[in-house]
């Protein structure tokens, strides 16, 4: 189950380059004993799944890693016109379970733009699957990794480990009782957040809605140690005063 109060053994689980992170994996795998659900939601994992290629939409961009951004979207308002769209099965039929906040992709950062598409070996289907209660798609685990896992670790194994960290170390609001707030705003579902995960500040979280002001994703914003750090004017998305609508997916 996600636990509180996590950023400072977080910080020092994965600090300092890559030898950090493999020794990370001991500390995920004691907060991960079973697959995780998407907050209260459900979720079945399927026995097998085949690993998607991948094929690079853009040049390689090989840049100093800065820091991080772990984009978690919200999946009612993803799947509201996908429910019947076969390439989106997992996440929006309801056949797999019912998601809520789920992992759009853990991306390295690096000032003023981004690492993509580094030399990537590829993933294993085992490695993978363990990760589809997290991001409910084959392809969107496999692209995620070709395109930003590739520029900040040497294994698929190893960035899928460090996704889960991460996300276990969170709290997720109940954002079915946010969105009946009454004037509700992007400050506020910061404010929400901070109020669920001691260490948090509001600065680092980035609330990003769509042309009609429905919350698709929040980007949660970490320096080099992986602790939370101010999100850039990029990744912060909507002002704290900006109006947020929630779908709940009824």
């Amino acid at each position: 189950m996600p636990r509180r109060g996590l950023p400072q053994r977080r910080a020092k689980v994965l600090a300092n380059g890559s030898a950090a992170i493999r020794s990370g994996i001991a500390f995920a795998a004691a907060i991960a004993a079973t697959p995780l659900a998407a907050q209260s939601y459900q979720c079945r994992l399927p026995d097998s799944i085949a690993v998607p290629r991948i094929a690079p939409d853009a040049a390689p961009r090989r840049l100093p890693v800065t820091g991080y951004t772990l984009a978690l979207s919200w999946a009612p308002e993803f799947c509201r016109t996908r429910e019947d769209n076969p390439g989106h099965a997992r996440q929006c039929s309801g056949r797999d379970g019912r998601f809520g906040l789920v992992v759009h992709g853990l991306w390295p950062d690096s000032g003023r733009s981004w690492p993509q598409w580094c030399r990537a070996r590829a993933p294993v289907a085992a490695d993978m699957r363990r990760n589809l209660c997290l991001s409910p798609s084959a392809r969107l685990l496999a692209k995620q990794w070709a395109k930003h896992g590739s520029c900040m670790a040497k294994r698929p194994a190893t960035y899928f480990k460090v996704t889960r960290i991460l996300y276990q170390g969170l709290q997720i609001p109940d954002f079915d009782r946010i969105s009946r707030e009454e004037d509700l705003t992007a400050g506020t579902v910061r404010t929400r957040f901070v109020d669920a995960n001691r260490g948090w500040r509001a600065d680092a979280i980035g609330v990003h809605l769509n042309s009609r002001g429905w919350l698709e994703e929040l980007r949660l914003c970490y320096d080099k140690r992986f602790m939370p750090t101010t999100c850039d004017r990029q990744r912060r998305g909507a002002r704290d005063k900006g109006a947020v609508k929630i779908w709940r997916g009824l």
